[in-house]
């Protein structure tokens, strides 16, 4: 049974192989601290965190992420360790809470290997904290313990690390945010959270671990429509059960607190007759086009059976829900596998170190029944995956098809009865994301629109380019080819005259990829080209983002000059660095810094090592924007769990039109339109 703490309260531990689980409304950092027994830290080596993820006994999470995994073995300690202290900080310098009061309460669970919870601990009554102590591990008499603490400080990393005796604080969460800052930059943005989740179809997914592991609790998540770790959480929202504590951000609202518009009253009073904004009201749930499944068989999946205002939103939900589930099944199948492995070799040490298994047959049966205990645990793991991905995979075959172009592949029969959007819609895709244990299935990797972050088009040689290209030259083009799709869909999904593309290509390297963009006639201007090209592209839109800038800032957003463009504007920069000096660099970056949210974007093609005669002075700018590649390549990660994913772009099929006739009556619209 699950002892649920308070802030102070200790509960003894009964196994030393443990896992801590924590999750959280949003992406947030997870650390872990050696210290005496006075609490000190004795040097930054105590410290597991993301630039450095183990230490004796001891494993972090590598990046930021909504949900974290620990691994303690507390026989693994050193001597000198008296205490282990589980840190949770908000991630700096994103666009992300900076403090803790602003999101879901944590809620941290040590649990053993088979997943069952031995001690819970939910942080409350936190507010201005940006970091805070969870809970610590500590030896009393022999023995290990467990303690909420709750601790928080309104300095972050750096305050707490002082406050814990490390004469390094300062230099250390530095280090730890630049590593987190790396780890953001290769992170999928997660979505707004969904309103009435709870409203979607979408069965409960069966738990992978077997019977004879103790079970699972619930895992606790941000907006999960189900759980891998349990099926469907058993406590209610206001029961504070065992796996949904109070404020756990899954929970379904109050009804009573949604805002309705009022109807007649018995004496006749007046009707209120506004709108239901989306703010204080739940969006209607989808209508009902499925039938019914028959008992014991899963539910049919149906196109937007998500809930929101409209059907884009409701594919938008629904898809992001997909990718939240595949995120949190594989992830459980994953730790069911991890379960039997340090299963089988605890009992194959066990064997070893008893000398009777020496003797006779005896060793090597304890061994086969060992490892066919192991095989079982995995192929009842493996059972639970399959059923879970059969459904996803029904799910994706009848989502696809019903995809509007925004996010569409661009092989999607929807291009071709493709006409110039009225509306920006809410979302773009970018590609496909993937796993290994689900390589069938393809969740579009959409984001939302006006873009918070530049992309990057990397160039260079990936792991998983080496044998595809042994023509740098090859890959470059192909780089180029993926950033005219992006910028010919971008243009494709906003109104006419509502998105504006310049490029600037100084060696006109890049002339033969950019023919449809030039051709068709929908670019700004020709590509810049030579050294006086990118300083007068640069100047213009730097001086742009000043003058909305200083008008927004200063509350007259409507004085802007007559005839000002107020569209959306991108610039694409192929072969950087060459044909840039100094000044133009940090033009560079601060349109990476300030553009996007004055509506100027930046999409880069370039090689990264190419750049590195700059030094460091270009990591930030890396670091701000979303890296993508023109060939598939891990090395994305998903908000909930931090899984490394396969990206995939979307490109135009070889000998398909499509792309000219989009452009076309896109560069029609914009001559009727002026």
């Amino acid at each position: 049974m699950t002892a649920e703490l308070v802030r102070g309260q200790n509960h003894p531990l009964s196994q030393v192989r443990l896992e801590i689980r924590v999750s959280a409304g949003t992406p947030i950092v997870a650390a872990a601290a050696l210290s005496d027994e006075a609490g000190r830290i004795h040097g930054v080596e105590g410290v597991a965190h993301p630039g450095a993820p183990t230490q004796p006994g001891l494993e972090v999470s590598r990046q930021a992420a909504a949900d974290h995994r620990l691994a303690v073995d507390l026989d693994a300690m050193p001597e000198t360790v008296h205490r282990v202290s589980v840190l949770l900080a908000l991630p700096v310098g994103g666009a992300g809470p900076v403090r803790f009061g602003a999101v879901a309460a944590p809620y941290v669970a040590v649990t053993g290997l088979d997943g069952a919870e031995i001690a819970s601990y939910t942080i409350t009554g936190l507010d201005a904290e940006s970091a805070v102590v969870a809970l610590e591990l500590y030896r009393r008499q022999g023995a290990w313990k467990v303690r909420a603490v709750g601790q928080g400080y309104a300095g972050g990393l750096a305050e707490l690390l002082t406050d814990q005796g490390l004469p390094q604080a300062q230099q250390l969460a530095g280090s730890i945010n630049d590593a987190v800052a790396q780890g953001l930059a290769r992170s999928v943005q997660a979505a707004p959270p969904r309103t009435a989740d709870g409203d979607r179809s979408r069965q409960a997914a069966a738990p992978a671990l077997g019977p004879d592991q103790g079970g699972t609790a619930p895992q606790p998540g941000p907006i999960p429509p189900m759980s891998p770790y349990g099926g469907q959480p058993s406590g209610g929202p206001a029961s504070g059960g065992q796996g949904q504590p109070p404020g756990y951000p899954g929970a379904a609202a109050d009804p009573s607190a949604v805002t309705q518009p009022a109807g007649p009253t018995a004496g006749g009073g007046p009707i209120d007759y506004s709108h239901p904004r989306r703010r204080n009201a739940a969006p209607p749930p989808p209508p009902p086009t499925a039938p019914p499944a028959a008992p014991g068989q899963p539910a049919q999946p149906v196109a937007g059976d998500a809930t929101g205002w409209s059907m884009e939103e409701r594919l938008y939900n629904q898809v992001w829900g997909m990718f939240e589930d595949l995120a949190r099944t594989t992830a459980a199948y994953r730790s069911a596998v991890d379960f039997a492995e340090s299963r089988m070799d605890k009992e194959l040490e066990q064997v070893l170190s008893d000398p009777r298994s020496r003797i006779g047959g005896q060793g090597d049966a304890a061994r086969e029944a060992a490892r066919a205990r192991y095989a079982q645990l995995v192929d009842r793991a493996r059972e639970a995956l399959d059923r879970d991905l059969a459904q996803l995979k029904a799910e994706a075959d009848v989502v696809e098809p019903a995809l509007p172009p925004a996010y569409a592949r661009w092989d999607n029969p929807v291009w071709h009865a493709y006409r110039v959007p009225m509306e920006i819609p809410m979302a773009l895709r970018l590609g496909d994301l993937h796993l290994p244990e689900a390589d069938r299935i393809r969740i579009p990797m959409l984001v939302r629109l006006p873009l918070e972050r530049g992309l990057w088009i990397d160039s260079g040689r990936t792991e998983s380019s080496e044998g595809l290209f042994t023509d740098a030259h090859a890959l470059g083009r192909l780089a180029m080819e993926t950033a005219v799709a992006h910028a010919a869909r971008l243009l494709a999904v906003h109104p006419a005259g509502e998105f504006t593309v310049h490029v600037i290509d100084p060696a006109g390297s890049g002339a033969q990829p950019l023919a449809p963009l030039v051709h068709s006639g929908v670019l700004a201007g020709p590509p810049a080209r030579g050294a006086a090209g990118v300083t007068d592209v640069l100047t213009r839109l730097t001086q742009r983002v000043d003058l909305v800038q200083m008008a927004v800032r200063g509350g007259a957003a409507d004085s802007l000059p007559p005839g000002f463009d107020t569209s959306q504007q991108l610039l694409i920069v192929n072969d950087f660095p060459h044909g840039f000096d100094d000044r133009a660099v940090n033009q560079l970056r601060y349109l990476a810094d300030e553009g996007p949210a004055f509506g100027v974007h930046l999409m880069m093609v370039a090689d990264r090592e190419e750049s590195s005669g700059y030094g460091p002075l270009l990591d930030p700018l890396w670091r701000s924007l979303l890296r993508l590649t023109p060939v598939p390549d891990d090395h994305l990660a998903d908000p909930w769990v931090g899984h490394a994913w396969t990206y995939e772009p979307t490109l135009v099929p070889p000998g398909s039109e499509v792309l000219q006739q989009v452009l076309a009556q896109v560069a029609a619209a914009r001559t009727k339109y002026s």
